[in-house]
């Protein structure tokens, strides 16, 4: 980053830091460091914001490229060190504008799959509430840039900021934590250390600290102050790999072979579930198909086999015909499966449930689905987002959440079940390694979301799970991408899209818990405290100032 570009994106602040004097300008300097101050002091300030924002947006547009299907997660240090230069000594009101700009230019093209069959005006309004988030993250940023040590304080406020979003409004909305873009990353194992909270830090603490190290350089060129800042860009790549002895895809408890099927849906769009019974069939059919191929030996015995999300629409237990299709499809495997299913009580939300079905007992656990999509499997203010699109319409009835993890016994094997959109939630997923599941399922349905990047994202995000919890994950998807990965996030098999298949596998059966697993929430707490320490110091500071004068 030239010595300009940095001036111009907030290296050089025009406004002395709160409680701080200061610092002296060369005579003839100005905001963009040339022409003099008394001629044109006006023009090179609004130049200067200008280069800022289109920076901020640049610094979001690093960060989407940075995920997948793109391997390019090292871009994602960089857009922070980017979003670093706009934000470094500006006032907590600019700050926010730009924090604004830069989720924009993340968040635009990383949730376009949104708007895939429902029009600009959802996406549109996720998108600019996710941003605000991010304008303030931007604005806590912006105040603790003035600190000593600031990019430690700046990463813990870029994971308060993520911690936000995962929780508010409507439950939350994790996607795009910088964490999920780096499954195949030197920052990974982190995971396994400190969950996605301490994974974000890392990856946020080296792109402050390239920054900070380029901005220390410049100014005091051989400092010791350059080489400090320097060990805020090699700490976290430090410790990221000192933890990779954490990654293991070892049998602790033996091996299994496990099958996912990916069924298809007819067609694309929001009216596949008009067909759900051609859905229900294909999921039944690729079922048969596998238990014809182990009998002629083309494939091996599976002790289980999992379904996607939504892979029966009809009700088994109010609808006999769907329950009949699913019953000879699991006694021709002979071995449980786990069926994703819409349960429709007589009163009440309806129920995303997974059921495991035995080819002797039939349908006997189930795990009901418990972070339920906003405005997807529910709609909040039903009558206000009505005005903007009828849409909603589309979900006349509300899904409800359960209330406790599902881990199924299958064949001896704890196999938990995370449906879907919890897979982005920390607790979801590590609430079920918890309760004693040797191996994760993701059963997902992404039929609305057509040929989009959405698949992709949702696989990077069960790939760091398995890091996480060092578990495998099996994810079967109605039409996407459906896949196998081992505890070390490695994808061993993956179907293409559209496409019914079936993927089978012998997988290590796992049940040591990862430090992440044991300690849970606790290193998101303490950065929290961090970034509230940070705070607290910036109001310490202005207090004395006030009583200074």
């Amino acid at each position: 980053m030239s010595s300009s570009v940095t001036r111009a994106a907030g290296n050089e602040s025009s406004q002395p830091a709160d409680g701080a004097p200061a610092e002296a300008a060369p005579p003839h300097a100005t905001a963009c460091g040339n022409a003099p101050a008394e001629a044109s002091a006006p023009a090179p300030r609004k130049g200067a914001w200008l280069v800022r924002a289109v920076l901020a947006v640049l610094s979001g547009v690093l960060l989407y490229l940075s995920f997948p299907p793109r391997p390019l997660w090292w871009l994602a240090p960089f857009g922070i060190a980017l979003l670093a230069g706009c934000l470094h000594g500006r006032r907590a009101r600019a700050g926010f504008g730009l924090g604004f700009l830069a989720g924009l230019g993340f968040l635009l093209p990383l949730l376009a799959w949104t708007g895939e069959e429902v029009g600009p005006v959802p996406w549109l309004a996720l998108v600019s509430l996710e941003a605000l988030l991010i304008g303030l993250t931007g604005l806590g940023i912006a105040l603790v840039s003035r600190l000593p040590a600031w990019p430690l304080f700046a990463a813990a406020v870029w994971v308060a900021g993520e911690a936000l979003r995962a929780r508010a409004p409507f439950g939350g909305f994790p996607w795009g934590k910088l964490a999920f873009g780096q499954a195949d990353g030197v920052f990974t194992p982190l995971a396994a250390l400190g969950g996605t909270p301490l994974l974000s830090f890392g990856v946020a603490l080296c792109g402050f600290g390239l920054y900070e190290a380029l901005r220390t350089a410049r100014r005091h060129p051989g400092r010791t102050t350059a080489a400090l800042a320097a060990l805020t860009i090699a700490a976290p790549i430090g410790a990221g790999l000192a933890a990779r002895p954490l990654v293991s895809d070892a049998a602790e408890d033996g091996t299994v072979v496990a099958a996912v099927i990916q069924g298809n849906v007819p067609r694309l769009g929001l009216d596949f579930n008009s067909q759900r019974r051609a859905v229900l069939d294909n999921h039944a059919k690729r079922t048969v198909q596998l238990a014809e191929d182990v009998k002629a030996g083309r494939a091996p015995k599976p002790d289980f086999v999992v379904w996607p999300e939504n892979s029966s629409d009809l009700d088994p237990y109010a609808e006999p015909d769907a329950r009949a299709v699913i019953d000879q499809a699991v006694k021709a495997i002979g071995v449980p499966v786990a069926i994703g299913a819409v349960v429709s009580p007589e009163t009440g939300p309806l129920r995303n449930t997974m059921i495991l079905w035995d080819p002797v007992a039939g349908p006997t656990a189930t795990y009901d689905k418990r972070k339920i999509q906003p405005f997807g499997e529910r709609i909040p203010m039903r009558s206000f987002v009505r005005l903007f699109s009828s849409d909603v319409d589309r979900v006349r009835r509300d899904f409800g959440p359960g209330k406790d993890p599902g881990v199924f016994d299958m064949a001896g094997s704890g196999v938990g079940m995370v449906t879907c959109f919890e897979a982005a939630f920390d607790d979801a997923v590590r609430s079920t390694v918890q309760d004693g599941a040797q191996v994760i399922a993701v059963p997902s349905n992404n039929a609305t979301f057509g040929r989009t990047q959405m698949t992709y994202q949702q696989l990077a995000m069960d790939r760091v799970r398995a890091v996480e919890h060092s578990r495998t994950v099996l994810v079967p998807v109605t039409s996407g991408v459906s896949a196998v990965i081992r505890p070390d996030g490695r994808i061993t098999a993956e179907t293409k899209m559209f496409t019914a298949d079936a993927l089978v596998a012998e997988i290590p059966l796992r049940s040591t818990r990862t430090p992440a697993t044991v300690v849970g929430p606790l290193p998101e707490y303490a950065l929290l405290l961090l970034a509230a320490g940070g705070f607290g110091w910036i109001l310490t500071r202005r207090i004395r100032a006030r009583r200074a004068v």
